[in-house]
């Protein structure tokens, strides 16, 4: 099969042929339909990930069709259409009985501990616990989205900050999570702030329906979000992992508010130093928060239906196996609005 395989840290993806993946008992096999460039890939493409080693094929935002099916998985066949959160849990364990599938501890996690979706192909195991129907009326570069983005945003929300309609949501970041989260914050009745330094960004936003935007280029931004929300957001989501974004989300907070870390820390960023103080006089609680549990999903996509909420807007641009690195090396510095999907993993 054709995959773009990392070799070296930060050097151009190497687009060539590899083995077709096994099928483990418990495991399905997938046709890729569509995978995401996301900024966690570009993590591992940096080295900043220990569980990368090299060569690796990145890639864990993705959906597919089952060609292969393991003789233990009960709930899959081949032709079947699915979406697989990256976080791939054992399904049997303690934490995985309690609903608490992100911290698995046997957990598989394509793209980083394993060979991801920047491939023809790709092994998913634990498929019966983590498996779920693509909807037929999505897209499969939308429903890619689904496997990191817009789920990670959706349980930061609602399963770690129960944000409230009518509350204030601040969304520091304006990249693939941060408009994410904006898009699902309108949907739940919250008015929404994106915070980023492009302006290119902001205005996408706007478009995209965000209640205020601010340039924290031009401006102090939590002084800014205390100012249009007369006090400080309800909830502050942090979709960059770095130390500047992470202080601008908790500075911008009222007294009780929360703070979701989705950004994934990392390199010099894995240690901030942050204003503890306001943490403590303002009484804030801070969640941190990574991928979704796969029974989230039905709550996800009634929601989808329910406000019939169109993520098509999300996607800016379609683009082959061979296209990756550049999308990749333009997380080094402000990335192009919207989200870039792999759909075509012959070129």
């Amino acid at each position: 099969m054709r995959a773009a395989v990392l070799t070296h840290w930060r050097a151009p993806l190497d687009v060539q042929d590899v083995s077709d993946p096994d099928c483990a008992a418990n495991s399905v096999v997938l046709k890729v339909l569509a995978c995401g460039v996301c900024r966690s890939d570009w993590h591992a493409w940096t080295g900043a990930d220990p569980y990368v080693i090299l060569p690796h094929v990145p890639g864990h935002e993705f959906c597919g069709e089952v060609v292969e099916v393991g003789s233990a998985v009960a709930l899959w066949k081949s032709g079947d259409r699915v979406i697989a959160p990256f976080i791939l849990a054992c399904g049997h364990c303690a934490d995985c009985a309690a609903g608490n599938q992100t911290i698995c501890a046997d957990q598989v996690v394509p793209g980083f501990t394993v060979a991801g979706a920047f491939a023809e192909y790709i092994e998913v195991p634990y498929a019966d616990a983590n498996l779920t129907a693509l909807p037929d009326t999505m897209s499969p570069e939308i429903a890619a989205a689904l496997g990191c983005r817009v789920t990670t945003a959706w349980h930061a929300l609602t399963g770690r900050a129960q944000l409230k309609g009518g509350e204030w949501l601040a969304v520091i970041g304006g990249g693939g999570i941060g408009i994410s989260a904006m898009m699902l914050g309108r949907a739940l009745g919250a008015r929404v702030i994106v915070v980023d330094v492009v302006q290119d960004k902001l205005d996408y936003a706007t478009r995209l329906g965000a209640s205020a935007v601010v340039n924290a280029a031009e401006t102090d931004a939590a002084e800014a979000v205390r100012e249009i929300t007369g006090g400080g957001a309800d909830v502050a989501v942090e979709a960059l992992g770095v130390e500047a974004t992470t202080v601008t989300a908790l500075s911008c907070l009222r007294k009780l508010g929360r703070m979701v870390q989705v950004g994934m820390p990392a390199g010099d960023h894995a240690t901030m130093a942050i204003p503890m103080d306001r943490v403590y006089s303002g009484q804030l609680a801070v969640y941190g928060t990574r991928g979704m549990p796969s029974w989230r999903y039905p709550s996800l996509l009634n929601l989808l239906t329910s406000q019939n909420l169109d993520l098509t807007p999300l996607v800016t641009r379609t683009i082959g196996l061979s296209g990756a690195s550049a999308e990749l090396q333009a997380f080094d510095r402000p990335a192009p609005p919207g989200v870039a999907v792999i759909t075509d993993f012959l070129s």
